[in-house]
């Protein structure tokens, strides 16, 4: 549901505010996907980005739909295509094993395998495709640089940067970095190969996420650290940094009597972020736009902050100007 001026949710008869000239899903719709097995497969992930979205199978690989102005959608450009009310659903099938991540950024695509192989594809003025130059690429090609040969596990991006996990704990990244998001190797604020993040003092790595400006990661002890630009989590004194900084563990209900409690996830939208705890918490901190960060009130907030539901998160997804929250009831 929301916008769908580029049939990134798919073909659907919008709706048009006349005053604005958006056209809107209004409520949960359905997304019609060219299935050759649809009763035996099953979605197993979703991405958005800026105008185009990914959704991954089980069974029938990834499809792509929206807007492919920079080859984002995995497929040929085609000038002067008119996306509003398109039926067109592309599947890509450009892979070397099976995908088993998607991940949108803001004009551009990261395909995980099981192989630990990332590909890419899309809009790369910043260096985000990672594939040694600057131009868009409307073909998922396989990354090398510092990933080659390395077992990825996770992939994350949000804006224009991204970053890479893997199953040794290490840390990898490319992209963007006018918010010294890979100020750690470079003074370059592009870097169009995917380059080893030589961390020292943040363990062994298990989870990435961007932000528009920002970067988190959490480590195999539950501690998040955190760096780039923005408010980052450690109070209104640190608003950039270059390196990592740890979060202190007690701001998440850390304490000498609950020493078990730590971070199990980590999240970010475009400039606030979230962290779920082992024991069913949900802290988030950044920029409150429009009340996103859910805590009862529209000041921006410095710290980690528990957000009461009457239920327990599992997960969460971060927006723009929105968070969505997925729960058990406590009933």
């Amino acid at each position: 549901m929301g916008l769908n001026k580029d049939s990134q949710l798919g073909f659907h008869q919008s709706r048009k505010d006349k005053s604005r000239g958006y056209e809107y899903v209004l409520e949960p719709s359905p997304v019609p996907l060219p299935l050759d097995s649809p009763q035996e497969t099953q979605v197993r992930q979703v991405s958005c980005g800026r105008a185009h979205s990914l959704v991954l199978t089980d069974r029938e690989g990834v499809f792509s739909m929206g807007n492919n102005s920079y080859g984002q959608c995995g497929r040929a450009v085609v000038a002067g295509e008119i996306y509003r009310e398109s039926h067109r659903v592309h599947r890509l099938q450009d892979f070397d094993g099976q995908v088993v991540q998607v991940a949108c950024g803001q004009d551009h695509s990261l395909f995980l395998t099981e192989k630990g192989e990332v590909y890419s594809c899309g809009w790369g003025a910043d260096g985000q495709t990672g594939l040694g130059h600057y131009n868009i690429s409307s073909v998922p090609t396989k990354l090398g640089g510092d990933l080659a040969g390395v077992d990825i596990v996770q992939v994350a991006t949000y804006g224009d940067c991204c970053l890479a996990v893997s199953a040794e704990g290490a840390v990898f990244g490319w992209g963007n970095s006018e918010y010294l998001q890979l100020a750690s190797i470079t003074d370059s604020t592009q870097v169009n190969v995917p380059r080893h993040l030589p961390f020292s003092g943040v363990g062994l790595v298990k989870q990435a996420a961007c932000s528009g400006t920002g970067c988190a990661i959490l480590n195999r002890d539950g501690h998040v650290f955190v760096w780039g630009y923005g408010i980052l989590g450690k109070g209104p004194n640190l608003m950039e940094s270059a390196l990592p900084e740890m979060i202190p563990p007690t701001l998440f209900g850390w304490t000498e009597r609950n020493p078990e409690v730590q971070v199990s996830r980590v999240r970010c939208g475009l400039s606030h972020f979230a962290a779920l705890t082992n024991k069913g918490g949900l802290f988030v901190w950044g920029k409150n736009v429009r009340g996103c960060l859910g805590i009862g009130r529209l000041e921006d907030q410095y710290f980690p902050w528990r957000v009461t539901m009457p239920g327990e998160p599992v997960d969460v997804a971060c927006g723009v100007d929105h968070m969505v929250t997925l729960a058990k009831s406590f009933i």
